[in-house]
């Protein structure tokens, strides 16, 4: 039986594309799509003729975290984050739906991020019984504390403009190509050793977190999804109910 890829590869002017394409099911981060993506960010960081990496979406989100039915390991999801922040090519984010939970951790990891008005964001984690822990590793350093208490802790939804507020986003636009556009260009017309090592420079607080607190993060990652709140959270997402604890 042929499967069918979950992450769709193109290029355009030394710009690589890939596109999350399982819009059944919320473009989750499923083993299968995890897997993919890393695949498709190692060919890029080995070719010479990338310049940069845009990573996008079909459907209306953009992602929605971690497959319940399919999750991958902590351990994957921290490996991937880590490569988006090491590839010595940057990697821009195009968002024109919706991202939660462990979608927020790779738009953390992106060095930057675009997306169109309509896009809204939350962190649920703690809704189904879990914490946003491992992609913390991207996010507390990049952005601000004060809007991550809030959102981190409430499980609430912001909209676009609110994302670039916190630092989440770079920029947001009514047409996301329009508003991606120079960015895209400014990046064509860069030398790939200056964006290398100026990429370097930005994420060299980033990879200080995963150095000092993934192992950690992981370890609790795993302990919360596996706990009883974790499985009665996930069961009541699951059956489109409140959770028990909800008052």
């Amino acid at each position: 039986m042929t499967v069918e890829p979950v992450v769709r590869v193109a290029r355009d002017r030394a710009i690589t594309t890939l596109t999350l394409d399982a819009p059944a099911h919320r473009n989750a981060l499923s083993a299968a799509l995890v897997g993919e993506l890393t695949d498709g960010l190692t060919r890029c960081g080995k070719d010479r003729d990338v310049r940069a990496v845009v990573l996008t979406h079909t459907g209306n989100t953009f992602c929605a975290g971690a497959d319940l039915r399919d999750p991958p390991h902590p351990d994957a999801l921290v490996a991937l984050l880590r490569q988006i922040v090491e590839l010595h090519k940057p990697v821009v984010a195009r968002v024109t739906g919706h991202v939660r939970a462990g979608g927020l951790g790779l738009l953390g990891a992106c060095d930057l991020a675009i997306a169109s008005k309509e896009a809204t964001f939350a962190f649920t984690e703690v809704r189904i019984g879990v914490a946003p822990a491992v992609i913390s590793l991207p996010l507390l350093p990049r952005t601000d504390p004060r809007a991550l208490a809030r959102y981190y802790l409430t499980g609430e939804r912001f909209d676009a403009a609110e994302a670039v507020r916190t630092g989440l986003l770079t920029a947001t636009g009514d047409d996301v190509d329009v508003t991606l556009e120079p960015v895209l260009d400014g990046l064509r017309r860069s030398s790939p050793q200056g964006l290398a090592e100026t990429k370097r420079l930005l994420t060299a607080r980033v990879l200080e977190a995963f150095d000092r607190d993934a192992a950690a993060l992981t370890a609790l990652s795993a302990e919360l999804f596996s706990s009883a709140q974790a499985r009665e959270g996930m069961t009541a997402f699951l059956e489109r109910r409140d959770p028990a604890w909800v008052v």
